[in-house]
């Protein structure tokens, strides 16, 4: 079957030096990109990530220290990345709550200003842990009644994801073929930033989801006590959280002013 898009869908995988959204780097990225008319496109980088790899973490995805001598950074190939992805909604497997969140930081530190605003993220694997609670792998085998060969390479999970949502669409009559409704449906919460320190409540205002804050509202927090943002922005906390804390703050000045 081929998915009902009205605007490409980017189907992409990270491989990493680890978990950390803040502190871990790219050292491989893989993007599958779909167009409306069933076209693909496919383009996979080695990146340099400018610290070591774990050999623990060599050990899963087979990626050393040694085969990323001589490669690209992330900043280095970060437009082409960009280019490659501006126009179109983003698909993964776990990608709302860990590739789209560390693409998000790559790109900011490159000084690529990344958004999500105009784009929609679809997330295979809430999809798949919301009807069979299992893993790539399995849902490969499940719905697509093949094993997964090279799990762990960035390409190879990049086709599997593909493949499994088309299978999903077409197994289960309650999806829609249609990106937004897939996007709502694979979302378990609606964040204002990636990593979900700040969501929003049933008004659609944003709100602190951490800390002694959880479940204020982040203008009256910023307003209130202006020297929490301080220590907000001062803090480890993900480049695309301070950006979304900032533009709340700007945008609860103008208001004022107007």
């Amino acid at each position: 079957m081929q998915l009902n898009l009205t605007k490409p869908l980017c189907f992409f995988d990270l491989e990493t030096t680890g978990v950390s959204i803040t502190s871990d780097r790219i050292v491989e990225i893989s993007i599958l990109k779909v167009h409306p008319n069933g076209k693909e496109d496919t383009k996979t980088w080695i990146v340099n990530p400018g610290m070591p790899i774990p050999k623990e973490v060599t050990a899963i995805h087979g990626i050393s220290d040694e085969d990323v001598v001589g490669k690209p950074s992330f900043k280095e190939i970060a437009k082409d990345v960009y280019n490659m992805i501006k126009d179109s909604d983003l698909g993964g497997f776990n990608s709302n709550r860990f590739d789209i969140p560390l693409l998000a930081e790559e790109m900011l530190r490159a000084d690529v200003d990344f958004e999500m605003k105009n784009r929609m993220a679809i997330d295979v694997q809430t999809i798949f842990h919301k009807m069979e609670q299992r893993t790539l792998s399995a849902a490969y085998k499940f719905y697509c009644d093949k094993s997964l060969e090279n799990a762990h390479s960035a390409e190879a999970d990049t086709r599997a994801t593909y493949e499994v949502l088309k299978a999903q669409v077409a197994k289960y009559e309650e999806l829609e073929n249609d990106t937004k409704f897939l996007a709502e449906f694979s979302s378990r919460k609606r964040f204002a930033d990636f990593a979900g320190f700040i969501v929003f409540n049933k008004k659609d205002e944003e709100c602190f989801a951490f800390g002694k804050h959880k479940g204020k509202l982040v203008t009256d927090i910023l307003e209130n006590e202006p020297g929490y943002f301080g220590w907000l922005l001062n803090s480890d906390f993900p480049l695309y959280t301070k950006k979304v804390l900032t533009a709340i703050k700007l945008r609860n000045f103008n208001n004022k002013l107007g």
